[in-house]
């Protein structure tokens, strides 16, 4: 199986995990990953927060890790994809604001590619108008985003993912090894043991 082309969204205070894990186990694979970001050049660098459950209503935030881009954001086109990766955190909620970013999104609705999104990811997805009709997990808290975007939530436990057409989504990153196994399938990697 040749490698595919992904291209993954990424802002400061994007979830640490959400970020390194899927990238990380994505090029372990044999895939590509071009990480971007606007405003942002191939070098730059974007600050992660890690979310962690520790008992309370929400989340708690920490700083995570200094996360390298490898590519520029002004300089691709999403047409040269197969892919889309969009992680959470809080970098979705401004991410969001941007129109080349929205542009991209709906790129990939439009062209039927695969698209991975977990947890705030959904935030993206709601403003791209992209979920109307589509079943979408996410954080609890998107849950009114989701369907105010016209979407079905898929409410999972946190160490799920659901797959509906080109779409793999997930509520956090306890989800990571469902999530990543899903987007591989949609990806058509294989992977024998």
């Amino acid at each position: 199986m040749p490698g595919k082309r992904i291209l993954m969204i990424v802002g400061d205070f994007g979830e640490d995990y959400e970020i390194m894990v899927p990238f990380q186990a994505l090029l372990a694979v044999g895939h590509a990953v071009d990480s971007v970001c606007p405003g942002k050049k191939a070098g730059d660098k974007v600050a992660t927060a890690i979310h962690d459950f520790e008992g309370h209503q929400t989340y708690t935030e920490k700083p995570g890790h200094l996360f390298t881009l490898n590519a520029t954001f002004a300089a691709v086109d999403p047409a040269d994809y197969d892919a889309l990766l969009v992680p959470g955190g809080r970098a979705p909620e401004y991410l969001r604001l941007d129109p080349a970013v929205i542009a991209a999104v709906r790129h990939f609705f439009d062209a039927g590619k695969p698209v991975a999104a977990i947890c705030h990811g959904a935030q993206l997805l709601a403003a791209a108008r992209v979920l109307e009709g589509r079943t979408c997990s996410a954080y609890p808290a998107c849950r009114p985003e989701v369907e105010l975007a016209g979407g079905t939530y898929a409410d999972i436990p946190v160490d799920a993912a659901v797959t509906e057409g080109n779409l793999v989504s997930a509520p956090a990153w306890p989800a990571h090894p469902a999530f990543v196994a899903q987007f591989l399938a949609l990806l058509g990697t294989r992977i024998s043991h």
